[in-house]
């Protein structure tokens, strides 16, 4: 099973395992990771699951298009890295991505 790593704006990381075709923020409410609210559940219609993505990882995570974007418009201090975590599937390719979780969702 592949695992995340959540940081938080303090540093403090939550390592949590997921099953392949669940999404990060599924893994994150699973997991009870702070400061992921998912208030949508999953349906891309908040940012409440906002995470940035590791620079070393984006290229295999992908960037925010369609929809994501546009929701992503309506967030705090989103950046080039910035994605819904609800949108970011698991794969066995994904083992290890570390998401960051911004400052202004504490």
């Amino acid at each position: 099973m592949p695992v995340i790593v959540f940081v938080e704006p303090d540093g403090t990381e939550h390592e949590v395992q997921t099953a392949v075709g669940t999404t990060a923020m599924q893994a994150a409410i699973v997991h009870s990771v702070p400061n992921i609210d998912a208030d949508c559940g999953g349906n891309c219609t908040c940012s409440t699951c906002h995470v940035l993505v590791d620079p070393a990882w984006i290229d295999k995570v992908g960037r925010a298009t369609g929809m994501e974007e546009d929701i992503l418009d309506f967030a705090v201090n989103t950046g080039e890295s910035s994605r819904l975590s609800c949108q970011i599937r698991m794969t066995a390719e994904l083992d290890g991505l570390r998401l960051f979780i911004p400052e202004w969702q504490r």
